[in-house]
């Protein structure tokens, strides 16, 4: 947790990073000098004085996230090659090294076959290699040593990008607001499911939740997110893509907050689950002693259990009808969205 008694500390992007590491190769490329510290400037011309290294033909900056510890690249090597071409066509061509992942699905911000560079970090790089290497047409290696390990830990994978981390940023700053990342990440997986041809969207919360569906609907496509608590983001999102059907899987444990009206499911904003299931419960005349076991049940697996033993099973089908429902008047009915409960087993309720 951030002290409150000092500033927030910033960090520096990825592309920031490359940009430092690039104009660190150039500098040494022309002139056989190492420089110890190099000075970018982003796209607004914010000023960047960086510490640079060698490391054999590359030359890098560390990554440093500031306040963002949840950023699993905090402290990583960023690496860049220049090579001088002999040609004047003042090209710059960028090459995937170890670790930099190659995109290979369409709807992201960079075509399949490129390194996942995207278009800012990109700029920021041709910016500080042609203030060394100002006519000729250069190629760049980036690299990322243990970049294809780290990948595995972000939507990379899911985004259809092979081989490594993206090169990121479009400040140059690394600014502690990881919700705000998140939810572009969800947004960039859902134009990349559209743009694949896909009008229905799967959505789940996490990995068991993917799985289940895969096994109970027959699905091997790429048409399904995981949500995590943004559920609703995801239906935004969604909507104005135009996706024209949503099926919504999942535990009690996360549905139910949906039941209840919460689209944000974090357990610091919202809960709600055994609220409303105990109403539905009522509502179908179920005893005040089933209701009071529900209610005082410690997990939601425990009251399914209690669901199970006493023949309420059809709950499930009246709360996913409600989920639907507060899920299609959420985006003014603009799809139509289905809802099913699954159990620890991934199996329907």
């Amino acid at each position: 947790m951030c002290n409150s008694q000092r500033p927030i500390i910033f960090g520096i992007t990825t592309g920031t990073c490359a940009a430092g590491a690039a104009k660190a190769s150039a500098i040494y490329e022309l002139t056989g000098k190492i420089s110890e510290n190099v000075i970018i400037h982003n796209l607004d011309g914010l000023e960047f004085k960086l510490k640079t290294f060698r490391y054999n033909n590359f030359f890098g900056v560390q990554k440093f996230s500031g306040d963002d510890k949840c950023d699993i690249t905090d402290g990583i090597k960023i690496l860049a090659h220049v090579e001088i071409l002999r040609d004047e066509n003042q090209k710059i061509f960028f090459i995937a090294g170890e670790g930099v992942g190659v995109v290979t699905l369409p709807g992201l911000k960079i075509p399949p076959g490129e390194p996942a560079i995207n278009p800012v970090p990109r700029k920021m790089i041709e910016l500080a290699i042609r203030e060394i290497i100002p006519l000729k047409s250069v190629k760049i290696i980036i690299s990322i040593p243990d970049g294809e390990k780290l990948a595995q830990k972000t939507f990379n994978p899911r985004l259809g990008i092979k081989g490594g981390l993206s090169i990121l940023g479009t400040s140059g700053l690394v600014k502690p607001m990881n919700e705000r990342a998140l939810l572009e990440s969800l947004t960039l997986e859902l134009n990349m499911i559209r743009a694949l041809g896909f009008s229905e969207i799967y959505i789940t919360f996490a990995n068991s939740g993917e799985k289940a569906i895969r096994k109970i609907f027959d699905i091997s496509g790429k048409n399904i997110i995981q949500s995590g608590n943004y559920i609703g983001h995801v239906l935004d999102e969604s909507a104005r893509l135009n996706f024209s059907h949503a099926i919504i899987c999942g535990h009690p444990g996360k549905l139910l907050k949906v039941a209840a009206g919460s689209f944000n499911t974090h357990n610091k904003i919202s809960d709600g689950r055994l609220e409303a299931l105990c109403t539905h419960l009522a509502l179908m005349g179920a005893s005040q002693e089933i209701i009071s076991r529900v209610f005082h049940s410690n997990t939601t697996n425990e009251s399914i259990n209690i669901i199970n033993q006493t023949g309420y099973n059809s709950v499930w089908q009246n709360l996913a009808k409600i989920i639907a429902q507060k899920c299609e008047s959420r985006i003014n009915n603009k799809l139509q969205v289905d809802a099913y409960f699954i159990d620890n087993d991934g199996r329907l309720l």
